[in-house]
């Protein structure tokens, strides 16, 4: 007994002539369901988990405020700093993350707003809450979206230095 299963029309084709190591008619497999132009796309997306969750690192400030881990003023600050840019460059240098100069320039966004919010929200030094005035929000932004984009300059030359650089 044969069973006999019909199919589209437009399957029935003949196979190429084509031999084995020839290429001929053979695609680029890039994954199911997909094409090459929305892999391409995928990869060079922003990858915004990543950019909150290293934008979340500037919660190192009340949290060694209210620990008073650290100490207090310049050795502090300079602690918390270096080891955000160190965590920046090594987690956006060492991984595979596409376009490191925009996510750590966004990154940098993200961390100057999550400042400016704990500072609403628990009071602070130095940052924007309700001691500063309303025009140095976007100045701050600003710095820190440049030391977002001096972290993405340096994690590129570390990729680039692997051997991995976009």
């Amino acid at each position: 007994m044969h069973l006999r299963v019909d199919v589209a029309p437009e399957r029935h084709q003949e196979t190429p002539p084509a031999g084995c190591g020839t290429g001929a008619g053979i695609g680029i497999v890039v994954g199911m369901n997909e094409t090459p132009s929305s892999a391409q796309s995928r990869a060079t997306a922003i990858p915004w988990p990543l950019v909150f969750g290293l934008g979340s690192m500037a919660l190192l400030w009340p949290l060694t405020a209210l620990t008073g881990v650290g100490g207090t003023g310049a050795p502090r600050a300079l602690a918390i700093v270096g080891f955000t840019a160190l965590v920046w460059v090594a987690v956006v240098g060492f991984g595979r993350v596409a376009r490191p100069v925009l996510t750590l320039t966004l990154t940098g966004v993200v961390f100057g707003l999550v400042a400016m919010a704990a500072s609403l929200l628990f009071g602070g030094v130095g940052l924007p809450g309700e001691t500063a005035a309303a025009w140095t929000v976007v100045p701050a932004l600003a710095m820190d979206a440049f030391w977002g984009f001096v972290a993405g300059v340096l994690a590129l030359g570390v990729q680039k230095v692997r051997g991995e650089g976009r």
